[in-house]
């Protein structure tokens, strides 16, 4: 089913500002369709004045459709459809009845779409026969909203551009609908809406009242975007959230217009307050998370000074040098849960935490002179990870870095090279020296260091790991995992 921009761009004449209108109008339409309970159907002119187009099309929620076929994107020639071709000449609204698929006839109308004095498309409006046979108040109060919307579609008055937001796409006629007259009072609130300000604390009923001093009494001044009397009193398009202790609602504001002159107001609502609980608890949750890495955090620095302190101690070297292998792995662990703490996520952007351990377990291994034996280089990005890959992972680095930078270089400086390459969800990195390479009597097993890496590898990432002779002299340890 072809776009409205490809039916504009190559089947019309219309200027890329009369497409923009167009646009805004649709982006609104169901608001119409479903205060009329109609199928809405926009017909643009053909460029070559042999017909009409269908660009676009919207059924209504509130009742059955008549449009049991799409039909945008259809041509229909000249000499098919009079009371089109009659609006978009003369600029006035026509009014019948049209036969139905199912045998019945249901009322008909066609609206002429007008920007800056032209008519530029047609509204096709039709209504299946068989629904609400039974006129009711929220009929009447529904039918007469969408006439005067129709009119000020008419009139070049509807829609306004530059007035939407993303909650305009939230609300919907069904979820609460109030109409009020010029002067503010509410003429008819639907049973929703009554429910919506009940819930916020409504005692009484809301026809007949200024509904701006009755949602100023009701949430005080705490509505989110300014006060509710200015906002429901406006005479231009509006929308904002209010709120008191009990309730949360959305509302939006669609200012109306007859005979040129404003009429009141139609306000569209819903009651957000089970959201609003949940995303308090969600921002809670979060909160309290990023509290327990931080303490985590703290509590595993606390374990590393704590080793530091006891190697200090120590006067056998290797013993001294185990306890500095674990603190360095502690550290690692404690990386990442410093930054899951700074995190409003369970991910974290994996390159910052391997710049920093490439640089922090360096400048140790390089000694009181500072890095000038043995220089990091990164190439490429791991991107984001989940913090149960990356715990893991930051030690595999550690350990590497720390069993290159301890036996590869024997005292000479070199480059230490981590080249990532993701796609997608699978990751390579490979970890390379230009040192001295492998002994012939290489074994990873042999070394508590690279076992640890080992495990971690195919046990907690399910990954495969390799080491291989680097070209040109050294060693290179290469890691595929998926994420």
């Amino acid at each position: 089913m072809p776009s409205l921009d490809d039916i504009a761009k190559f089947q019309t004449s219309l200027s890329a500002d009369d497409v923009a209108w167009l646009h805004d109008l649709v982006a609104d339409w169901q608001i119409i369709a479903d205060l009329s309970f109609s199928d809405l159907v926009l017909w643009v002119p053909d460029g070559e004045a042999k017909g009409m187009w269908a660009g676009a099309q919207i059924r209504p929620t509130t009742g059955p459709t008549t449009l049991l076929e799409d039909v945008a994107g259809t041509f229909l020639p000249t000499g098919r459809d009079d009371s089109l071709e009659i609006a978009l000449a003369t600029g006035r609204p026509v009014a019948g009845a049209e036969d139905q698929s199912d045998g019945s006839r249901g009322p008909a109308e066609v609206i002429p779409v007008r920007r800056a004095g032209h008519t530029i498309a047609v509204i096709s409006r039709r209504r299946s026969g068989t629904a609400l046979r039974s006129s009711s108040a929220l009929e009447n109060s529904y039918l007469e909203a969408a006439g005067e919307l129709a009119e000020m579609i008419r009139r070049g008055e509807f829609p306004v551009p530059g007035t939407r937001t993303d909650l305009s796409d939230s609300l919907r006629v069904g979820d609460g609908f109030i109409r009020t007259g010029a002067r503010g009072a509410v003429r008819y609130a639907s049973p929703n809406a009554m429910s919506a300000y009940r819930r916020l604390g409504l005692a009484g009923d809301l026809v007949g009242t200024q509904l701006g001093d009755v949602t100023t009494q009701l949430v005080g001044r705490r509505p989110t975007d300014r006060g509710a009397r200015a906002l429901l009193g406006s005479r231009e398009s509006a929308e904002a959230e209010v709120e008191n202790g009990s309730a949360s609602l959305l509302l939006r504001v669609i200012p109306l217009r007859s005979a040129g002159q404003p009429s009141g107001a139609l306000i569209l609502l819903r009651d957000v307050t089970e959201l609003r609980l949940r995303e308090r608890e969600l921002v809670s949750k979060e909160a309290t998370i990023r509290e327990i890495h931080h303490r985590v955090k703290n509590n595993l620095q606390t374990v590393a000074a704590l080793l530091r302190l006891q190697g200090r101690r120590m006067e056998n070297p290797e013993a001294r040098a185990a306890l500095e292998e674990a603190v360095r792995r502690v550290g690692s662990i404690a990386l990442v849960h410093e930054t899951l703490s700074q995190s409003f996520s369970d991910f974290v952007e994996f390159d910052d935490i391997a710049d920093r351990l490439l640089r922090n377990v360096l400048d140790v291994s390089n000694g009181p002179a500072g890095g000038s034996l043995v220089k990091p280089e990164r190439f490429g990005s791991f991107g984001l990870l989940p913090g149960e890959i990356a715990t893991p992972l930051s030690m595999v680095l550690t350990e590497l870095i720390q069993n290159a930078s301890a036996h590869a270089y024997e005292g000479s400086g070199g480059t230490l090279t981590l080249a990532v390459n993701r796609i997608r969800d699978k990751i390579r990195l490979r970890v390379s020296d230009d040192g001295v390479g492998l002994p012939a009597d290489f074994d990873p097993a042999s070394s508590l260091g690279l076992s640890i890496v080992t495990t971690l590898v195919q046990s907690e990432l399910g990954g495969t790991l390799s080491f291989e002779e680097r070209v040109g002299g050294g060693t290179t340890v290469a890691i595929s995992l998926q994420v």
